[in-house]
């Protein structure tokens, strides 16, 4: 199957996604700290995926990915860099919600 990569992204996403248009989470408050906090990493990683890609230091097996790709990169690896300190950014702000109602 050759979406595997992609659908794990997916299913990582989807929960933290729908969840985060909770009222009671700071998520969106601040819409320029979410973007510099997933934004930063996200072009340093990408620079750095796609030197060492091309380096050949590693690469992505085709049997796990789309084929579609951004410059060298599959979109899969891409999506990774900005779903997963997503994905991050939602857990961090439920554990801040959580430990505030315990008070």
């Amino acid at each position: 199957m050759k979406i595997e990569y992609f659908l794990v992204l997916a299913l990582s996403v989807i929960a933290p996604f729908i969840l985060s248009f909770s009222k009671n989470l700071d998520f969106y408050k601040f819409p320029a700290r979410l973007i510099l906090s997933i934004g930063i990493p996200f072009v340093i990683f990408v620079v750095w995926d796609m030197i060492v890609t091309a380096r050949g230091h590693w690469s992505f097996n085709p049997e796990y990915i789309t084929g579609i790709r951004i410059y060298n990169l599959p979109v899969e690896e891409v999506l990774f860099f900005i779903i997963i300190p997503f994905c991050g950014i939602f857990t961090w702000e439920c554990v801040k919600y959580f430990m505030r109602a315990k008070e």
